[in-house]
This record gives C-alpha cells, structure tokens and sequence, in this order.
C-alpha cells in the first residue's frame, strides 16, 4: 500500500519507485498504460474484458480468485508476460495539470 495521488500513472510510478515487484490495477474503463515494472490489468466488467482483451490480462468478473493467483504466480516468475508489458510509461506527481 502507498498513499499517494489518485492518478493511475503517478500512483502505479509511485508503487513501483518504492518497490513493488508487479502492479495489479484493477480497471473498469480498461486504461492502455503501464508502468516500468509488469502491471497487470485487471478488467471488472466482462463487456470491457472482451472489447478490450489485447489490453487485459485478467477477466475478474465473477472472479476466480485461483485463476488470479495463478497468473500472478505465473508473471513474476517470468512464465507470463503481462500484455502492456512492451509500454513503460512514467509520471510524477506536481501541483497543477499532469500531461
């Protein structure tokens, strides 16, 4: 956990800057970004999941805890490969506009 802006991008910079070995970030817009550490996406909604399934890696609707844990057990030991992983994006937190 990590108190920081609520900003997807500076708060998944911000988790990874102070550690974190993977970030999961659950989506129900179905954002297309990631950080520089494999960020796994997480779509709530079965419509998004499909429309979008080049950017999710993990369809929770009704969710099925053991299939995530599985592939999160799969991704950081390298077996998968997080779909986003090819973007590495960074922000930082500033007052005023974020661009």
């Amino acid at each position: 956990m990590l108190n920081a802006p609520g900003n997807d991008l500076i708060a998944a910079t911000a988790l990874a800057a102070s550690g974190a070995q993977i970030v999961l970030f659950t989506t129900g817009r179905g954002t297309p970004f990631s950080t520089f550490v494999p960020t796994m996406k997480i779509g709530t909604n079965g419509r998004i999941s499909a429309h979008k399934a080049n950017w999710i890696d993990f369809n929770a609707y009704g969710m099925d805890e053991d299939g995530l844990f599985a592939l999160i057990l799969k991704t950081i030991s390298g077996e998968y490969i997080c779909k986003s992983e090819d973007v590495r994006e960074i922000a930082f937190y500033k007052t005023g506009v974020t661009l």
